[in-house]
């Protein structure tokens, strides 16, 4: 069995069915969870058992639903004992109601999984454990890619993240395996709802922009964005995607000091991240990603 296919048994194991064993216990950060939904019914129950099964001890989970027509309401239900709070009216879209989670999250860290995305296995131990070790403001991990039927069709590494890579090159972090201190909402504001793609893209580099932020990629954190028809990362990434991450750079990208050393830096950007592989030993990465 290849590694991928030996995930993907991993993964469709653990969405099989509710598995609750945690007791509740402070000994880990409080960590809130927000999905924000809307019409998602065909996933969203696979995003609420990929949060519950990870069994964290001292979780609080926040459901914002935007007044679905489908069955979304049906699945909160069955799962509504298990929730913090959880609402279905109608809202201005996936960035307000995210924010209207996050004016109500009472964790320590914060982390959003959208309604047809998944966490992978053991992700929130893993969480807890590192942040105990060391207390970053930003913890992320691994994004794998899945189809409708939690096929995990391919993995994108992170490496190390590095601002001026962020506004240079775009996204550093990925969603579906962030997680950030409670304490950055209350110092650099909500997320903004004039972005409708790149508002994660634009929060992060906000939040990292004073060069204070501390931010540390953990191996074994996993998240997975699912590929399918009706996702919003397959119908506006190539239009309003690249206009608003042209726009967060455009705002930041005077952080940087010097343009002419822009192209260097960029090109140093593509080096670091092969030179990452090269330090963890990881050259079957390098050569998988060398051959797509």
């Amino acid at each position: 069995m290849t590694p991928l296919k030996r995930t993907t048994a991993d993964l469709r194991d653990f969405l099989s069915s509710l598995k609750l064993n945690a007791e509740k216990s402070d000994r880990f950060p409080k960590l809130t969870i927000i999905t924000p939904s809307y019409n998602q019914a065909d996933f969203l129950e696979r995003t609420i058992l990929s949060v519950l099964n990870q069994n964290y001890p001292n979780l609080e989970y926040i459901i914002i639903d935007g007044g679905s027509t489908d069955f979304s309401v049906d699945v909160i239900k069955k799962y509504e004992k298990y929730l913090t709070y959880w609402v279905s009216e109608k809202d201005r879209g996936q960035v307000h109601a995210i924010n209207k989670a996050l004016e109500m999250a009472t964790g320590e860290y914060i982390g959003f999984q959208n309604s047809d995305d998944v966490y992978f296995p053991n992700t929130f131990k893993r969480f807890g454990e590192e942040v105990l070790k060391q207390a970053d403001d930003i913890i992320y991990g691994d994004l794998f890619m899945i189809s409708t039927d939690d096929e995990v069709t391919e993995l994108l590494k992170t490496t190390s993240f590095n601002f001026s890579c962020q506004v240079l090159e775009g996204m550093q972090i990925h969603n579906q395996t962030l997680f950030f201190k409670n304490d950055l909402v209350k110092k650099y504001g909500l997320f903004d709802e004039s972005y409708h793609f790149a508002f994660d893209y634009e929060f992060i580099t906000r939040f990292t922009a004073s060069g204070t932020t501390t931010v540390r990629k953990v191996e074994g954190l996993g998240g997975a964005l699912r590929v399918h028809a009706e996702a919003k990362s397959s119908n506006i990434a190539s239009t309003v995607g690249k206009t608003e991450h042209a726009k967060v750079k455009e705002l930041y990208i005077s952080e940087l000091g010097f343009p002419s050393l822009n192209k260097m830096r960029y090109l140093w950007c593509r080096f670091s991240k092969i030179a990452y592989f090269v330090s963890k030993f990881d050259l079957k990465y390098i050569s998988y990603r060398f051959s797509k």
